[in-house]
């Protein structure tokens, strides 16, 4: 490829909104331009990164047998309303009517429309097991699109859909398809660790994440300092902690505690950890058909995990709920403990069976010490979020938090759709069973940000081996100088018939401006051709170390064919 016939409009100048280094380089740098808000055209440079990533992914999902198909970006709601998720998915389903009245939407994801491809045709075990995926774009309506591709709204996705007669099939596939990711990010060039997840809107158990380690990830990832064990925060677990004191010394009984309202202050009265108190946390949790006030307890050295509660109770929305929402339900703020009836109760399973708390004793100005759940029936959930420096669940060690991006994420689904949806099989016995499911994902326009979060420097990208739109830059340095050029031609013809994926900068600009699109642009190795040709040398630049050596004009092909 030539740079004069190429399109790769660098800039200096970089969007206004732009933070991370991926949205800054990748625009400055050609591959990317914004139409709308989270929507992004791919220029020519981003789209051959983007089909080399595509390529990666489709090379190893064929390696496991997997079939690739291609379903229609827009899914008859009909579907979603039968699984359940039409409400459920929330406002991030764009929703649309056609001229015939017809209701449609989006797909952000496909696991309605593969069930429906699948329940007419397949029939029997012996159809079993079956996995389909396709590469294709999706769209979720984000309320606050930002950060590049790494948070749009439409975006290009590889989403597979596997269908088996057991549990121990599924568990194959899941395990077969988190090596498979693996590979993948492997290849790719890129840093990354498999976590425990939340399942979210798309549901089911046995969730995992792919997650690429970056200083400007959103997510907080939790791992062991000495074993393998790895979570998102949603849904990391930990060691029960002990506490430092054995006991505390107090007088069981109703305690008059006036303006005595947060943790804080409940601590500094009773003079104790507070380990040995009960915190209430009240949410207004939203259903698609109802509200209702919820109350999570931790002890008050903890923090509620969000999205754990808001999985637990099923609720669409959850936001905290307000002292006029709290009146209402008949709760006093600041004073809630756990002995009420008309409100519903979720207390965190390392309380279970505990005694010897303090908590609200649902009346203003009033604690209640001595409290026990030994014996009690309430529903115990895992409700804390894990802190660094915790334990770990599976050896005891530390834990320690890091940040990531989400690159991937597998389920596995059981029957959760496919009993929603009526798919069903004979089985070995002739009896008709919903097929079990699994699911994966994989972001194959937001690996194109992800790489460069990765991989960057101060001049900008740095492109893996298996990502880089070119693997050399050859680099005029005077254009019209007919020796340079010459050679420089000859140069690129050469590596071109031997299958090099070469660019040659043969535009008339100054040096200084094509060196400085050389490390914006961020291609492995670039061949300077300059003035030291006249004396038989040219240089081969190392983009990422920067490193400059000077290698006779004769041996430049030899070398670039070594390397």
């Amino acid at each position: 490829m030539r740079f004069s016939k190429f399109f790769a409009p660098t800039t200096k100048d970089a969007p206004k909104d732009a933070v991370l280094p991926s949205h800054i380089y990748l625009v400055r740098g050609g591959f990317i331009s914004q139409i709308g808000s989270g929507i992004y055209n791919f220029l020519p440079l981003g789209k051959i990164v983007l089909d080399n990533i595509r390529n990666v992914v489709k090379e190893e999902m064929d390696q496991t047998g997997a079939c690739e198909t291609q379903l229609g970006f827009i899914t008859p709601s009909e579907l979603w309303k039968e699984s359940g998720r039409y409400d459920k998915f929330g406002k991030e389903l764009l929703r649309f009517t056609d001229r015939k009245s017809n209701e449609f939407v989006l797909g952000p994801t496909h696991e309605e429309a593969m069930v429906d491809l699948v329940r007419s045709r397949v029939k029997s075990y012996k159809q079993l097991p079956l996995h389909l995926y396709q590469i294709n774009t999706k769209f979720r309506d984000e309320a606050r699109p930002r950060y590049g591709l790494l948070r749009g709204r439409e975006f290009l996705m590889k989403d597979g859909y596997s269908f088996h007669e057991n549990e121990e099939d599924l568990k194959r596939e899941f395990d077969l398809m988190e090596k498979t990711y693996s590979k993948i990010l492997d290849r790719l060039g890129l840093e990354h660790r498999v976590v425990e997840a939340d399942s979210g809107a798309i549901g089911g158990s046995g969730s995992k994440e792919l997650m690429v380690l970056a200083d400007n990830g959103e997510d907080d990832i939790v791992v062991c300092s000495e074993c393998e064990y790895a979570a998102n925060i949603e849904a990391a677990k930990r060691a029960k902690p002990e506490a430092k004191e054995s006991t505390i010394d107090l007088i069981s009984g109703k305690i008059h505690t006036p303006n005595v309202k947060s943790i804080e202050e409940l601590s500094a009265f009773f003079k104790i950890d507070p380990y040995f108190t009960l915190k209430a946390v009240a949410k207004k949790a939203i259903y698609s058909d109802s509200e209702e006030v919820v109350i999570f307890y931790v002890r008050g050295c903890d923090q509620l995990q969000e999205t754990k509660a808001q999985s637990i109770c099923g609720a669409i929305e959850f936001r905290d709920a307000s002292e006029d929402e709290l009146l209402e339900a008949g709760l006093i703020g600041g004073f809630i403990g756990p002995h009420i009836e008309h409100v519903k109760i979720f207390v965190d399973y390392e309380l279970k069976n505990e005694e010897g708390l303090i908590c609200g004793a649902n009346e203003v100005d009033y604690h209640e010490v001595g409290y026990s759940f030994k014996g009690k029936d309430f529903n115990f959930v895992d409700l804390v979020e894990v802190q660094s420096d915790d334990s770990c669940y599976e050896c005891g060690a530390k834990l320690k938090i890091t940040k990531g991006i989400e690159v991937g994420h597998i389920f596995q689904l059981g029957d959760t759709y496919t009993k929603a949806l009526n798919a069903t099989f004979l089985d070995r016995n002739g009896k008709a069973q919903p097929y079990l499911m699994g699911t994966y994902g994989i972001g194959i326009s937001r690996l194109v940000a992800v790489v460069i979060e990765q991989h960057h420097d101060e001049k900008g990208c740095l492109w893996t081996k298996e990502t880089t739109p070119f693997e050399l830059y050859i680099l005029i340095s005077n254009i019209k100088d007919d020796a340079q050029k010459t050679f420089g031609e000859t140069l690129y013809a050469q590596l071109k018939g031997v299958g090099v994926n070469v660019i040659l900068d043969d535009r008339p600009e100054r040096f200084g401006f094509k060196m400085k699109d050389f490390e914006l642009l961020g291609f492995p190795k670039a061949v300077i051709v300059g003035k030291g040709l006249v004396d038989g040398e040219v240089q081969l630049v190392d983009r990422k170390t920067s490193e400059k050596t000077v290698i006779n004009k004769d041996e430049i092909f030899t070398r670039i064919m070594e390397l």
